[in-house]
């Protein structure tokens, strides 16, 4: 199924001036901020850098005059379901708590399910699921999360945090009309609140009354119109909506929303980014039956493979999922009556029938399941294990009741049974199989379900509406793509880590893959592909797909250059203790870091009008009457400073106290200083005030100190490593996705693609970017053949060395000791150009970089050019006169004349003399 079509990019526009000033915060110290230790401290789960990423952002939303004016009052995490709002949501409760004073908090959702299960995140310290520490403590006070009923106290207690959970419906319910112990709108007038919409694609029905509203979204309406009362009432209060689900597409809702998302983390970037299982889609045409069979098997395998080959005891769960709910009880008593009559017998004549059946367009993970079960000399225990493990007793039924006219019973969800689906990973809870028609597609949180099957109509007609409904389906798949952790690898305890290595590929597909079992009807699955790309979730089916090997050109390996010439890199070296005897080899700036900006922010409203902003002029003036108590109780208030973590990153400090001395702070000649719109208000400073300007002051420096703080540091020392041994055949398995997302970001494959013998492979796994790059050097291949002996293009794939100790030798790390940005890392570029003649041999590194990346990497352009510019600083651990290191600029569209030019003036300076005149330019022309 070809599928080439590609999406327009949104723009945002305070999300994408957010980038911006982030890309840039190394060169601005008023965006250089971290995720403070009270609120890392406090949360359960370690915060992933997207999470830190959104609070960055929104920090910048609250506090830096690129926003001052603008009045921000709504504002949208548009995150991928599964990606953590949550957490983030928990962060953001205890940013506003500590920096922006607020006490009070509503969340508001559709669904009663989900408020239940986020009770149980925020308040529910007993719960397996709370997303907060035991003990809150922030500067030393215990902070009480309490849960509110009914109205928020007038006078909030100032360590206590205090949330009201209700649904949209009840909300909407109190605000217009007034009961006991309840509050109306007009009486959030006299206190300050924060809105926490979740799943708020739910909130926008006015909103798409301007285009086309369905008839099911009168009650939307209201809601909508109340929420945003709300937020209005008080000038203080305050809108965080969160969701998956925003239908850009629909120009009145990216009008609405153009201006209020500040950040977006889509399933594509999650699924790219390794934090969510991949997902595979098994296409059949199979009855429902043998689909239940093959699926039991297949979680079966799942168990008993992470057993005996990582001993890891993991319950993987299966959802059926049907479009009616007489179909999803009927498929539940199919299921029943399935494994109560399987027996050895017809359980081996089901594998062969299925093993009878295999093309080169099965499913190469139900392949390896039914190879594993026959190869087992008897299946009397796997009958025996089946029926213990599938049983009644461990099947959840999801669904309302099914006679839903007569709503004689509490719907499933709604009556509190709902905690043993919030709670499947746990070793106490059972079950293995859900049935479920539509409960499930919002608020659920799972990370073992590893199999959804959809359930084939099971009347005699073809119901049109089966088909058709697959948006459902396909948030359904959204969410089941939550990763499950492993434990295998403490460095990405929450990310796939075998889906890029050969040899764990099965380990891949049974222990880090979803698999989605669909029908085998072409009209549903292009409703279903369709689905997926609103969602832009990567998917693929799940035939067999062999590995790509990638082979050397044997007219390369009898060249000179690969039988003894090298490639260079820089070395590091470690750096010693002793040489952090002063906060200078930091790289602190005390001068810098000690302006501190200060607004008036009660003149915030008044300057909604972003033409009166160029009349606002700021003044640096000196803060006065700040002495060294301000600075003792300030570091008592942050961790960083406490002698124990202080001693980590400042090696040779004897003591708190030498904090003060000339080498260090310097206080006696150290001057804060403050940068405002308001003389007056600075002179108006409270000793508070004055505490939080020397915290903010502390919070800086200790960045700069633990961002400077390395073991060690690239060197000008290159060391040349064999060819021979270095550039190899390889193999790399490349994932097929088949949804409209996939182009821009998966590799394409080319083999054979390269007959001219300047490139060093027979053929390459590029993107797009890299295969311009190629085609253009190859290009004036015979015009670089002339001019030396030798040109080699050699692709430096990262697959090439994986697994070895070589690996970590074909890197670059900075060694200018003043470079703009600094970056501790490594990194390979991917391509390296030699050429050689009777005089030179010359090395360039070459980076194809895609333009949305190029800020982020900035750093690793700068290495580049740097090594071409500064050939002096180099040298070399062993004699190599004639061997010349240079480095081009990234190339990408928008760059290639300038990086064409660049390597043209390398490629003439050092070509042979003949082919240059007396002022040096080359005779021929050269690209």
């Amino acid at each position: 199924m070809a599928r080439t079509k590609e999406k327009n990019e949104l723009k945002f526009k305070n999300y994408d001036k957010l980038k911006e000033l982030d890309a840039t915060a190394f060169f601005n110290n008023q965006f250089d901020w971290e995720v403070p230790d009270y609120i890392t401290d406090n949360l359960k789960h370690k915060l992933r850098n997207y999470q830190k990423e959104a609070i960055r952002y929104f920090n910048y939303t609250q506090t830096n005059d690129v926003f001052r004016f603008d009045h921000l009052k709504q504002l949208m995490f548009n995150m991928a379901t599964g990606s953590g709002k949550t957490d983030l949501m928990a962060a953001l409760i205890l940013y506003l708590y500590q920096e922006k004073g607020y006490h009070n908090f509503i969340f508001t959702v559709n669904s009663k399910s989900v408020i239940d299960k986020t009770i149980d995140n925020l308040t529910n310290v007993s719960s397996p699921k709370y997303l907060f520490t035991p003990n809150i403590s922030i500067d030393g006070r215990s902070i009480n999360i309490n849960k509110i009923e009914g109205m928020f106290p007038q006078e909030p207690n100032k360590s206590d945090i205090n949330i009201k959970f209700a649904t949209i419906h009840t909300l909407y319910n109190e605000l217009t009309t007034r009961a006991e112990n309840t509050m109306a709108l007009d009486d959030y007038a006299k206190i300050k609140v924060v809105v926490l919409a979740d799943e708020a694609h739910h909130y926008s029905a006015s909103t798409k009354a301007k285009s086309k509203l369905s008839k099911d979204d009168k009650n939307l309406i209201s809601w909508e119109t109340a929420l945003n009362e709300l937020n209005e009432i008080n000038e203080d209060n305050l809108m965080l909506e969160f969701t998956a689900t925003l239908d850009f597409n629909n120009t009145a809702i990216y009008n609405k929303y153009q201006d209020k998302v500040i950040y977006r983390y889509t399933l594509d970037n999650y699924i790219q980014d390794r934090y969510s299982k991949n997902i595979r889609r098994i296409q059949t045409a199979n009855s429902n039956e043998d689909n239940m069979l093959s699926t039991v098997l297949l979680s079966e395998y799942r168990r008993i493979y992470a057993l005996e080959t990582f001993n890891l005891e993991i319950k993987p769960v299966i959802l059926f999922k049907a479009h009616r709910i007489e179909a999803s009880h009927e498929a539940n008593q199919l299921f029943n009556e399935l494994i109560k009559n399987l027996t050895s017998k017809s359980l081996k004549d089901f594998l062969k029938r299925q093993s009878n059946k295999i093309t080169d367009r099965s499913s190469q993970t139900l392949i390896s399941t039914f190879q594993y079960f026959l190869s087992l000399d008897s299946l009397d225990n796997v009958v025996k294990e089946i029926k213990r493990r599938f049983s009644p007793e461990r099947i959840i039924n999801a669904n309302d009741d099914d006679n839903s006219k007569k709503k004689t019973k509490t719907s499933f969800l709604e009556s509190g049974e709902y905690r043993a689906l919030n709670s499947l990973e746990s070793p106490s809870n059972l079950y293995r199989v859900i049935f479920a028609v539509a409960k499930l597609t919002e608020g659920w949180d799972v990370l073992n379900l590893f199999d959804i099957v959809r359930i084939n109509n099971l009347g005699n007609t073809k119901d049109k509406k089966d088909i058709a409904a697959t948006n459902s389906e396909a948030q359904l798949i959204g969410r089941g793509a939550r990763y499950y952790p492993l434990g295998i690898s403490e460095n990405s305890p929450y990310q796939r880590i075998f889906d890029k290595s050969v040899k764990y590929e099965l380990a891949s597909l049974l222990l880090e893959t979803l698999h989605y079992h669909t029908l085998n009807e072409p009209e549903y699955l292009n409703n279903l592909m369709q689905s997926l790309d609103e969602m832009n979730l990567l998917s693929g089916s799940d035939k067999k797909s062999l590995p790509e090997q990638v082979t050397l050109k044997n007219e390369f390996k009898k060249s000179k250059i690969y039988r003894e010439g090298k490639i260079y890199y820089n070395e590091v070296e470690e750096i010693p203790d002793s040489s952090y005897t002063n906060i200078r080899t930091y790289g602190v700036d005390l001068d810098s870091l000690s302006i501190i900006d200060v607004f008036d922010n009660s003149t915030e409203a008044k300057y909604n009008d972003k033409d009166s902003v160029k009349d606002i002029s700021f003044t640096t003036i000196p803060l006065e009457g700040v002495d060294i108590r301000y600075f003792k109780k300030a570091i008592n208030r942050l961790d960083f400073y406490h002698f124990d973590n202080l001693k980590k990153y400042l090696p040779n400090i004897k003591s708190v106290s030498e904090l003060w001395d000339e080498n260090w702070l310097n206080l006696e000649h150290l001057q804060l200083r403050v940068k405002t719109d308001n003389e007056n208000l600075v002179s108006d400073f409270s000793p508070d005030d004055k505490l939080k300007i020397v915290e903010q002051f502390l919070s800086r420096v200790s960045k700069q100190i633990k961002f400077g703080f390395r073991r060690s540091r690239g060197t000008n020392r290159f060391k040349g490593y064999p060819i021979s041994e270095y550039v190899v055949d390889f193999e790399k398995r490349i994932i097929s996705y088949d949804t409209h997302v996939a182009p821009s970001m998966q590799q394409k494959i080319t083999n054979t693609l390269y007959p001219s013998h300047i490139f060093a492979y027979e053929n390459a796994i590029v993107n797009n970017n890299e295969q311009n790059l190629i085609d253009a050097i190859i290009r004036y291949a015979d015009t670089m053949e002339k001019m030396y002996g030798e040109v080699f293009l050699i692709r430096i794939d990262e697959s090439m060395l994986r697994g070895t100790k070589l690996s970590e030798d074909l890197k670059l790390h900075q060694f200018n000791k003043n470079a703009k940005v600094l970056n501790l890392q490594g990194f390979q570029p991917d391509f390296i150009l030699l050429l050689q003649n009777k005089d030179y041999y010359v090395q360039i590194f070459i980076e194809p970089k895609g333009e949305k990346l190029v800020v982020k990497d900035k750093w690793k352009e700068e290495l580049l050019s740097y090594i071409s510019e500064h050939p002096e600083k180099i040298e070399f651990e062993e004699e190599a006169g004639n061997v010349i290191i240079k480095g081009l600029k990234f190339y990408n569209t928008e760059t290639e004349n300038q990086v064409m030019d660049e390597l043209k003036d390398i490629v003439t300076e050092y070509s042979d003399e003949e082919y240059k005149q007396e002022d040096g330019n080359i005779k021929i022309t050269l690209f």
